[in-house]
């Protein structure tokens, strides 16, 4: 019943025209929109749609929000889902968005007699909570996202990991599509996963950001990162990655590039 009401509210949605001064912000924000075919850019037009009418945005640390925030963010996280057989991350109410880095709020870690010893977390600049929000910085969306070749991309780096989040898990893992496919994931991104965690203990340079050696679930977020910005060179680097990635997303951003500088 919930899902035959989301789907009649979503044609409601997509039946008003897209707001043309949208296009300038996207053009101007997205550099990544300049690889997408028209068919894509359509297919992308209408995910960021529905994704404004579902989402509650908050700016927070004195940010006022407005459509560029908006749109920038919604463009960005609904590239991912072009070849995904989605819900429009359904489990995402709202997206919280500081205007620079930020520290999430103090917490008490440890507890001595009635003396709670609060500790400040580390410096964020975007943070995807299990069942909850995504907080992100606009100076770091911007950032990433008008350059779309330079290899990170918050955005697509946190809402990665709702990707992953989507089996209720954390592990770097998103839902797949069966034993061959989840082995096939395993090996793939594995060996990769292994030879960066060696490499950067051994302070050697790596190709993709060593923030991917933390653990699974920012190796996938970095590597998603990296299959959307730098497409050509992972698929050079890690051709195994790039196919299983590929077969995920069901996109191939390499191939984009290619065709958009062949013309």
């Amino acid at each position: 019943m919930f899902a035959w009401w989301r789907r009649l509210r979503r044609e409601k949605i997509l039946e008003e025209p897209f707001p043309r001064e949208y296009r300038p912000i996207i053009d101007r924000n997205v550099g990544i929109v300049r690889y997408l075919d028209a068919d894509e850019r359509k297919q992308l037009e209408d995910l960021v749609q529905v994704f404004l009418a579902e989402k509650t945005f908050v700016g927070c640390g004195g940010l006022e929000l407005d459509d560029e925030i908006r749109v920038t963010i919604a463009a960005n996280a609904c590239i991912l889902l072009l070849g995904l057989d989605h819900d429009v991350y359904s489990d995402v109410e709202s997206i919280l968005v500081y205007p620079s880095t930020v520290r999430p709020p103090a917490r008490v870690s440890n507890l001595v007699g009635n003396l709670g010893i609060v500790n400040e977390g580390p410096a964020i600049q975007g943070q995807a909570q299990m069942h909850g929000p995504v907080i992100l910085v606009w100076d770091a969306v911007k950032r990433g996202s008008r350059d779309p070749n330079n290899g990170h991309n918050v955005v697509f780096h946190e809402f990665a990991h709702k990707l992953d989040m989507l089996d209720n898990e954390i592990d770097g893992t998103p839902p797949l599509r069966g034993s061959p496919q989840y082995d096939e994931w395993s090996k793939a991104c594995g060996d990769v996963y292994f030879e960066l965690q060696r490499r950067v203990e051994r302070g050697q340079r790596t190709f993709l950001d060593d923030y991917g050696a933390t653990n699974e679930a920012e190796f996938f977020a970095v590597a998603t990162e990296t299959f959307f910005e730098k497409p050509r060179q992972l698929l050079r680097e890690h051709p195994e990655l790039y196919r299983v990635l590929q077969e995920y997303y069901r996109q191939d951003p390499a191939a984009r590039v290619e065709r958009a500088h062949s013309n």
